[in-house]
């Protein structure tokens, strides 16, 4: 029983010995015949979570809209935004710009100058009918501006929102997927979800 014993450690060491051996010959030779061998399991790894993304996001559409559109790299959204914002804007000027008109011309009226007089904008319009044309004026004006105002804010919250979703895991390891499966023996049908993890 020592015997064995002994010639299974004898054996061990010469083994032992001889792999040792071949790791120094090895690492002296590494510059020559090396092989690389990659791990094919971790080619798939995501980025890490960005948690300031969204806030970023959300930071640069504030300074300039559309610019959080750009660091999501949507620049298809880009001139939607803009368009979103400047047409109320441009409609803002407008109202504003007649508004002032209309104004002016009731305050000519107002000054003794009467309607249809020489230098008269609106000589057709009574003093009602200018009254009118201000209020509405005004009423347009209010909405263009509440309505670029939304369009700012909803700009911001559009590229925090993509921020948060871009970084959302939709990969094929993790899925929910619905299944229809036909029962023979009680001839009706089952329908539910499926929640499949794979690692």
């Amino acid at each position: 029983m020592l015997n064995k014993l002994v010639y299974s450690l004898l054996l061990s060491f010469f083994f032992i010995s001889i792999v040792h051996a071949q790791d120094e010959n090895t690492t002296d030779e590494v510059s020559t015949d090396m092989i690389v061998v990659k791990d094919t399991v971790n080619l798939n790894k995501r980025d890490p979570i960005n948690i300031l993304a969204p806030s970023k996001a959300a930071f640069y559409s504030a300074i300039l809209p559309g610019l959080g559109q750009a660091y999501n790299k949507k620049y298809w959204k880009i001139p939607l935004v803009y368009a979103a914002i400047g047409i109320p804007v441009y409609l803002y000027v407008k109202n504003d710009q007649d508004y002032q008109l209309y104004r002016d011309a009731y305050k000519r009226r107002l000054s003794g100058f009467p309607q249809a007089s020489e230098g008269d904008p609106f000589p057709n319009i009574t003093n009602d009918g200018l009254i009118n044309a201000q209020k509405q004026l005004r009423r347009n004006k209010e909405l263009a501006l509440l309505i670029a105002i939304g369009a700012y804010a909803l700009n911001i919250i559009d590229a925090n929102v993509d921020a948060h979703l871009l970084q959302f895991n939709v990969d094929e390891d993790l899925s929910l997927r619905p299944h229809f499966k036909y029962n023979e023996m009680e001839n009706n049908t089952n329908l539910g979800l499926t929640l499949n993890f794979k690692f």
